[in-house]
């Protein structure tokens, strides 16, 4: 409360309206699947256009090498070409992949993920200096000689630092630096100090700069050493690499990050004197050596990597596993993201992958998965003997596969429909509304269908829940089909179950100023024009059924929905009844003959 302890006027602020709810997002789709490239652990990564995709994951997969899990690629490209404009995306390898390997004397690098890829990465080396100074006094202390310097900035303890005086160049570490005072391991000559303008006589740090190559990827460590204590210490400076780890061992022994069973890199020098003159390893104990000497040569190529076998995949590598916040695999990788609310594994129709993703959308209640069917499954039966593993209200699923053209192998190829779905969800949920049912929607860039079927097979199948999609003649191809594979009626309809994910998630994110606020009538009546207001616009929208908001929607809070001991026990409990729009599935004229009738 405000104080007024000298008389005046007081202007105070004070929250008594309804506050300003803004809406969720509804189509950003989250996919799973196996890539060239990419994490394999940790957090999906966000892609905004088919290039993004492509300079994160790589391009499209080989059918000869990877066979039925290469869809990933062809389904994102499918996402955005229908509408989409963002996703996620969780790359899935083969247990057996291997990164690519390479080292020079102590110092080794992995490809940052497994995969062939890693074997097109080069990583070359030149010398830096990220500081250099004169000396300009020489200091007596009992404790040794110390070292005034014109600036010590750059200096860090641990540097190795490089004298040249003629032909000569001699190296020292730097033990202390403080306030433009250095103390170096070895004592320098007194004939160091150079009070010049323009000094003759300088001492540089010894740094190198790795120029990391990939494709057209080029990544830049500059003035990088290895001085563990320094902010640019070779492993902390690469950290952040989307192409490679780097490690250094010190003793000159084989670092961890470079199995000896890994096949060794191909190093070169620039020239036969680079390569006589490379030490073989660290140097030994108490001698001090500049990191391009340590390093031994000034480039090298990573060899080794391998993209595993398609046969060794199983439905676990999709499933993931959760070993913890910023570690988790495949499916499990997306409880760290709140963001996705549509999802798919494109391809993938392993019944224990499946059941996997739909229990991940029900145990959020945020998300909503769409289901490819076998391509093989051409016949009723076998759609539906697929179609009856299911039965949820956070899952469609689309059938026939979609045959598109492969810019790979330069022909149409059948490619799973999921990819292009979730863009026609965008694209419906940004034209429309995600009120509207995604259905009788073009599927672009889609020359035919894997297979056809019939009104009399869709008359089966409709009510099963299975969204085919068809082709009608002057009409293009087109999404025939807006359910579920739910058995309750009430969830039916793919637009009704994802209207009420976006009005449940958009009132959660929406109302958390409510949380330790005072439970009484006036915040009772604030939380009900809030949501009242917000669904009233959703009913404008179209969104809800009914000629009056009174008739779309009704906000109760109060005594009628919260006892004493709800409200003793911090508990605020609002019943929010909607009433929403539902498609015209079957559109029914009735026609009779009117026949004229004699007047009388």
């Amino acid at each position: 409360m405000a104080e007024y302890l000298s008389p005046g006027v007081y202007v105070e602020e004070f929250d008594s309206g309804a506050t300003p709810m803004e809406g969720v997002g509804t189509s950003t789709a989250g996919f799973v699947g196996l890539a060239q490239r990419g994490p394999t652990s940790g957090l999906p990564q966000l892609v905004t256009n088919y290039a993004d995709f492509g300079r994160i994951y790589g391009g499209h997969l080989s059918a000869n090498e990877f066979g039925d899990y290469r869809f990933l690629s062809y389904a994102v490209e499918s996402f955005f070409v229908n509408g989409g404009s963002r996703c996620y995306v969780m790359r899935v390898a083969p247990p057996d992949a291997k990164a690519s390997t390479g080292s020079a004397a102590a110092l080794s690098f992995t490809a940052r993920n497994p995969g062939l890829w890693g074997d097109d990465i080069s990583i070359s080396f030149a010398p830096a200096s990220k500081a250099k100074t004169q000396v300009l006094e020489i200091i007596n202390d009992p404790d040794g000689k110390k070292y005034r310097v014109k600036s010590s900035v750059g200096f860090n303890v641990g540097d190795v630092v490089a004298y040249a005086e003629g032909d000569k160049v001699t190296y020292n570490k730097v033990v202390k630096s403080q306030d433009n005072v250095i103390t170096f391991e070895k004592d320098y000559p007194d004939s160091i100090v150079d009070t010049n303008l323009l000094p003759s006589k300088v001492i540089t740090t010894c740094e190198f700069t790795v120029t990391v190559k990939y494709d057209d990827l080029v990544e830049t460590y500059e003035n990088v050493s290895f001085n563990i204590e320094a902010p640019n210490y070779i492993e902390k400076a690469t950290a952040k690499s989307d192409l490679i780890i780097a490690a250094y061992n010190a003793s000159g022994e084989a670092p961890a990050a470079a199995p000896a069973a890994a096949p060794a890199a191909d190093a070169k020098g620039d020239d036969k004197k680079d390569k006589k003159s490379a030490p073989a390893a660290a140097p030994a104990a108490g001698g001090i050596t500049a990191p391009m000497d340590i390093i031994g040569v000034t480039s090298l190529n990573l060899k080794g990597g391998s993209n595993g076998s398609v046969a060794s995949v199983s439905a676990g590598d999709f499933i993931g596993e959760d070993k913890g916040a910023g570690k988790r695999t495949g499916i499990q990788a997306f409880v760290d993201n709140d963001v996705v609310s549509i999802i798919a594994a494109p391809g993938v129709t392993d019944p224990n992958v499946q059941l996997t993703l739909v229990s991940h959308c029900e145990n959020l209640a945020s998300r909503f998965a769409v289901l490819d069917i076998p391509q093989d499954a051409k016949k009723v039966e076998d759609v539906e003997a697929h179609r009856d593993i299911f039965d949820s209200e956070y899952a469609a699923l689309y059938h026939p596969w979609l045959i598109v053209y492969d810019s790979l192998d330069k022909k149409n190829i059948a490619i799973p429909p999921s990819g292009a779905v979730m863009g026609i969800y965008a694209r419906s949920d940004n034209t429309r509304g995600v009120h509207k049912a995604p259905a009788n929607e073009v599927v672009r860039n889609c020359v035919g269908l894997d297979c056809q079927f019939n009104k009399g097979e869709q008359d089966i199948l409709n009510p099963k829940g299975v969204n085919l999609i068809r082709s009608f003649p002057g009409q293009g191809i087109r999404v025939w089909g807006a359910r579920t594979v739910s058995s309750n009626g009430l969830w039916k309809y793919v637009n009704v179950r994802r209207l009420f994910i976006y009005l449940e998630e958009s009132i959660k994110a929406n109302t958390s100023w409510v949380v330790f606020e005072p439970n009484d009538e006036a915040l009772w009546v604030r939380v009900q024009r809030t949501i009242s207001v917000f669904l009233t616009t959703m009913w404008r929208e179209g969104s809800l059924m009914g000629s009056s908001p009174e008739e779309a929607f009704f906000v109760n809070i109060g005594r009628e929905t919260m006892s004493q001991d709800d409200i003793d026990n911090g508990r605020l409990i609002c019943v929010i009844g909607i009433a929403p729009v539902k498609p015209a599935e079957f559109v029914i004229f009735r026609l009779t003959q009117k026949t004229s009738e004699s007047a009388e």
